[in-house]
C-alpha cells in the first residue's frame, strides 16, 4: 500500500475507535428497556463491523479489544470487561467465518455476530454463577440479537457504500 493509503487507513482506524467509544458511551447514557434484561443495541459493534469489512480481522479485533478495555475502565467495571471480551471474541470469530464463507452480506454477518456475542456472554454468566439453567434465556437473546444485528448490519452496509476509496484503497481488504 502506498504511504498516502496507509495514512488514510490509520486515520480511519482512529476515527472508528473514537466512534466505538462514543457509541458505547451513548448506550451507557440511554439504556434500552424492552423487557429483556441486558439487551443493548450494540451500537459500538458498528465500528468493529465496518473495520472488519475495510481492514480485516486484525484491526477489527484491535478495535474491539481497545473499545472494551477503555469502555470498561471509563464506564463499567472488570465484570463488564470480562463479559464483553467473551462476547466479542465469539462474535468476531463467528462474523469472520460467516464473511469468509461468502454466503452472507453485511446484514447476515452482523446478525451472526450479534447472536454469538449473546451466546458468549451467556456462557460466561453461566460459568460465573455455576448455573447452566441460564441458557433458558437464550431464545430471547436470539431474537434480540437477530433484530439488533439486522439494524447494525443495515447501517454497516450503508456506511461502507458511501466511504471514499482513499480509506480502503477501492477494495475490500481480505483477512
Amino acid at each position: 500500500m502506498r504511504r498516502g493509503g496507509q495514512a488514510a487507513a490509520t486515520v480511519a482506524f482512529g476515527i472508528l475507535l473514537a466512534l466505538a467509544l462514543l457509541l458505547s458511551y451513548i448506550e451507557v447514557l440511554l439504556p434500552l428497556s424492552i423487557g429483556i434484561p441486558g439487551v443493548k443495541l450494540g451500537l459500538a459493534n458498528l465500528a468493529s463491523l465496518i473495520c472488519l469489512y475495510l481492514f480485516g480481522l486484525r484491526r477489527a479485533a484491535l478495535i474491539s479489544l481497545l473499545r472494551i478495555i477503555l469502555t470498561g475502565f471509563l464506564f463499567g467495571n472488570m465484570a463488564a470487561i470480562l463479559y464483553s471480551l467473551s462476547g466479542a471474541t465469539l462474535s468476531l470469530t463467528a462474523a469472520v467465518l460467516a464473511k469468509r464463507s461468502q454466503l452472507f452480506g453485511e446484514i447476515g454477518v452482523s446478525v451472526i455476530g450479534a447472536i454469538f456475542h449473546n451466546l458468549g456472554q451467556l456462557a460466561v454468566a453461566a460459568a460465573v454463577v455455576q448455573n447452566r439453567g441460564l441458557f433458558w434465556y437464550f431464545p430471547m437473546l436470539l431474537l434480540a440479537g437477530s433484530i439488533t444485528g439486522t439494524l447494525i448490519g443495515l447501517l454497516t452496509a450503508e456506511i461502507i457504500k458511501h466511504l471514499p476509496a482513499s480509506i480502503h484503497g477501492g477494495r475490500d481488504w481480505k483477512m
